[in-house]
């Protein structure tokens, strides 16, 4: 069901805010590095302060979001995939919506539908709840896959058709989806289809003994979302967004992804290997990767610190994997990597 009580609440903090005004809007001139780097280390840093204790999950996020992709957290129950997808949302000044998958969930809540005004004697389109610009699909394969499969069209085309009607979604459009690990209870597998529109899967890992002490303390009376507030609108990170887009990819670079790519197609191991999409997205956050850094070109470390969670969970093992072979797709992208990072020799900066 959709959660109108966090919507609500979400909605009316906005309603309360200042209007937000970062380096790129305080100046008429174009965002320059500086002004991507402290805006984007004030988007970090104001989540951090949630998840303490796991900048790699934080940092997987915003990558996300700025590379216009669409991040699945998978792990047990209890380790702050939710609160990552909060945290996020709230770190944002704009709209957002949060889904809870249940089994008796159907597409039509996620989506829209269509309603008769006897006044008009004509349907009108109600929005669903995937209208917002942050989508936070929690538990998302707790549902059947008729309604996980709702969320296709509006995750790669980031629109909508209900009734033969194309409905446009906001921009900037990221759905942050979590799900617990198939073998728990009540769960659903996801689509082929619906696993390649994530660009990463991450995992957030049990915290480690001083983040975890440190929760018990700071949580005793307060929650850490409630102290959160907005630190970029919808319109800086459409300007994040564009930056990260003009980051230099030299021609070597993109053949180093395409020939990773191709060897998960031909490994012995892997019944399905990456697709073309999955190489693109790969590319695209591996921008984003190095705007964080700082740099204004890919350099091959980018692709190699993306390429499990960009690839991994849109592979599929063959039955007869085991023994000094790929266990698990990770497997297979490690012995991917390996091989193919062996004789790479490329040039990275561009030309001045």
């Amino acid at each position: 069901m959709v959660d109108t009580a966090m919507t609500d609440d979400l909605d009316e903090r906005a309603a309360r805010r200042p209007h937000l005004t970062s380096p790129a809007e305080q100046s008429s001139s174009p965002l320059t590095a500086d002004g991507f780097a402290r805006v984007t280390d004030a988007i970090l840093g104001a989540v951090g302060r949630v998840i303490d204790g796991k900048p790699e999950a934080v940092r997987s996020a915003l990558v996300c979001l700025l590379a216009e992709g669409h991040l699945l957290i998978e792990d047990v129950p209890g380790v702050g995939k939710t609160m990552l997808a909060r945290a996020l949302a709230t770190s944002v000044d704009a709209t957002v919506r949060r889904i809870q998958f249940t089994p008796d969930l159907l597409p039509g809540d996620v989506t829209g539908v269509s309603v008769f005004n006897p006044v008009d004697r004509e349907f009108e389109f109600k929005p669903g709840a995937v209208f917002a610009n942050i989508v936070i699909a929690d538990e998302i394969n707790r549902s059947s896959p008729k309604t996980q499969s709702a969320l296709l069209e509006a995750m790669e085309e980031r629109q909508v058709t209900v009734d033969g009607h194309t409905h446009v979604l906001p921009q900037p459009f990221l759905v942050v989806a979590t799900q617990n690990p198939l073998e728990m209870e009540g769960t659903y597998a996801l689509p082929e289809a619906q696993r390649d529109r994530f660009m990463m899967r991450i995992s957030m890992g049990y915290p480690d003994a001083r983040s975890e002490a440190l929760m018990l303390r700071q949580r005793e009376t307060v929650n850490p979302l409630d102290e959160l507030s907005a630190v970029v609108s919808a319109r800086e990170v459409s300007g994040l967004i564009a930056w990260a887009r003009s980051v230099h990819v030299a021609p070597p670079i993109e053949d180093y992804a395409v020939a990773l790519a191709q060897a998960t197609r031909t490994h012995s191991d892997l019944r399905l290997g990456a697709s073309p999409r999955a190489t693109l997205q790969l590319v695209r956050a591996a921008k984003v990767w190095a705007a964080l850094d700082g740099r204004s070109f890919v350099i091959p470390d980018d692709i190699t610190a993306l390429l499990v969670p960009v690839f991994a969970h849109r592979l599929i093992p063959t039955r007869s994997a085991g023994g000094a072979r790929a266990r698990t797709a990770a497997d297979a992208v490690t012995m991917v990597l390996e091989r193919i990072a062996a004789g790479v020799r490329v040039p990275i900066a561009p030309r001045q």
